[in-house]
């Protein structure tokens, strides 16, 4: 039970630090403003929640291009100490070397879930009529991923689904990444 709860809390922690990073590496590829003076509070909030990690590493750790490369690397690291340590506490004594790999594949799968959720948010705010900074954030961030499908699927009656496929491929996705997560931990 301890265990359990231990590993809820550390899921928790880890997913919102980690999360957070992968945010400011998104947000900073799409050139979406996050300064206090942008007006942008989740840009703040992700600010106040990563700077601690990603600041340390920027100074080692150069930007690729427009690639943040100190926030992703902040992520994996946050990812691999979780799994680490989950490891140690399930009392794993052999294949260590899976612990990257869990690192790796819960960076991406947590990729796809916030996406998931940002679609499914983006959806919601579409139907009403908001002006707020969160909504032009948010659409900002899911655009570039509704375009292309946009592109293929027109409107039906008026009705944009081009969220709804996107969340069917964001499942797809889910699951061959799950598929391949349990084919390379088979095969270590």
């Amino acid at each position: 039970m301890l265990y359990q709860i231990f590993t809820l809390l550390l899921e928790v922690v880890v997913g919102l630090l980690s999360g957070a990073c992968l945010l400011r590496l998104y947000m900073q590829y799409l050139r979406i403003p996050m300064s206090t003076r942008s007006g942008n509070p989740l840009g703040r909030f992700v600010f106040a929640l990563t700077d601690w990690i990603v600041l340390p590493l920027r100074k080692v750790i150069p930007s690729m291009g427009a690639l943040d490369t100190a926030s992703l690397v902040a992520a994996f690291l946050l990812q691999l100490a979780e799994f680490g340590l989950l490891w140690l506490l399930a009392g794993a004594a052999g294949g260590l070397f899976a612990v990257p790999i869990l690192a790796l594949f819960g960076l991406l799968r947590m990729t796809v879930s916030a996406m998931t959720g940002a679609v499914i948010v983006y959806a919601v705010l579409s139907w009403v009529q908001t002006n707020s900074v969160i909504a032009d954030v948010l659409e900002r961030l899911v655009s570039p991923l509704l375009v292309p499908i946009r592109r293929v699927l027109p409107l039906i009656g008026g009705v944009d689904l081009s969220p709804l496929a996107l969340l069917v491929i964001l499942q797809i996705l889910a699951i061959v990444l799950g598929n391949l997560q349990a084919a390379a931990l088979l095969a270590f």
